[in-house]
């Protein structure tokens, strides 16, 4: 993960010993700049379940990157690993690893931002344009140039590429369901954020949850046979305690923007730096000090195209 970065965006990660994590398991690393020699900011690193502990992985920001107060951002991540046995190492499943590269894309974001004000640093941009850089980040898990830095058994053999392209294409499996699945959530979720005070006054008593549900995603071509929303109202945390109100779809509006940057960067020659510093330039030091779809078309030199993603999820 850190090679990858550290190739394709020109850094040196260095672990810092003389600086103390929140817990004993808590890494701390220093991220520098190479072709200035200057330090950018510090990456924490806690990847450990623990008993006190909430599940999941997510990216948290302590200090913000602003030229305003001339600070420099402070980066955290976090993911649930089961920690070894003494002296075992730790291995992950290729869920994890992907989390793994995704928390850290966010980690990019902060650690790469080079804005004037800390409201629009890093990871501070609009909804739909948050989880880019993250699930962009991705790619890295089994792309030909970084895999082999560490997909090894334990004689140091490494990854057959006939069993990473089985892998790519058992990914394509079950598109269509998912794709739809998650959809219709995302139509339920902007549905109920058009509803007004008045529309429900006058529904009444006779309002209907599962209907209006229905009726939404008959409205949208989604209301499928066997196949049900990912999440109904009754479950839906995202949007009622999750800070997705009415922006749920941003998942896959980012990874459009996701896999046409990925083809783009194939084109590239994969790990190259040059490709590297237009994307550090152009998105990721710029937080939400932009248009986010301005600056967009200008990295890409055209509109976000949606064929890459549907050529990803096998839907062409």
């Amino acid at each position: 993960m850190f090679y990858a970065a550290e190739t394709f965006y020109n850094l040196r990660i260095e672990p810092r010993e003389d600086l103390v994590g929140f817990t004993p398991d808590t890494q701390v690393w220093e991220v520098t700049d190479l072709a200035s020699g200057a330090g950018i900011g510090l990456l924490l690193t806690d990847y450990y379940t623990r008993p006190t502990k909430r599940g999941g992985a997510w990216m948290n920001s302590i200090i913000d990157q602003n030229h305003l107060l001339g600070q420099q951002p402070i980066v955290i991540n976090v993911l649930n690993l089961n920690p070894p046995a003494a002296g075992e190492e730790v291995y992950l499943t290729l869920d994890e690893v992907e989390t793994l590269f995704h928390e850290f894309g966010h980690a990019l974001h902060g650690l790469l931002s080079a804005v004037q004000y800390p409201l629009f640093s890093g990871t501070n941009v609009p909804r739909d344009f948050v989880e880019f850089p993250s699930q962009f980040n991705e790619m890295w898990a089994l792309h030909p140039d970084t895999i082999t830095h560490y997909a090894k058994d334990d004689h140091g053999n490494v990854i057959p590429s006939e069993l990473v392209e089985k892998i790519k294409a058992a990914q394509k499996f079950g598109q269509g369901f998912s794709t739809v699945e998650y959809l219709a959530a995302s139509i339920i979720d902007l549905a109920w954020h058009y509803v007004t005070v008045e529309d429900l006054q006058k529904l009444g008593d006779n309002f209907s949850i599962p209907d209006f549900e229905n009726q939404a995603l008959a409205d949208a071509g989604l209301l499928v046979d066997n196949i049900a929303p990912r999440y109904r109202t009754s479950y839906y945390q995202h949007i009622f305690a999750g800070g997705y109100s009415a922006g749920y779809y941003s998942y896959i509006w980012a990874e459009v923007l996701d896999a046409d940057t990925v083809e783009w960067v194939n084109e590239q020659g994969g790990l190259n730096p040059a490709a590297g510093a237009r994307l550090r330039d152009m998105i990721l030091a710029r937080g939400g000090s932009i248009n986010y779809m301005d600056a967009y078309q200008e990295f890409r030199g055209r509109k976000k195209d949606i064929t890459p993603l549907l050529e990803r999820r096998g839907l062409v």
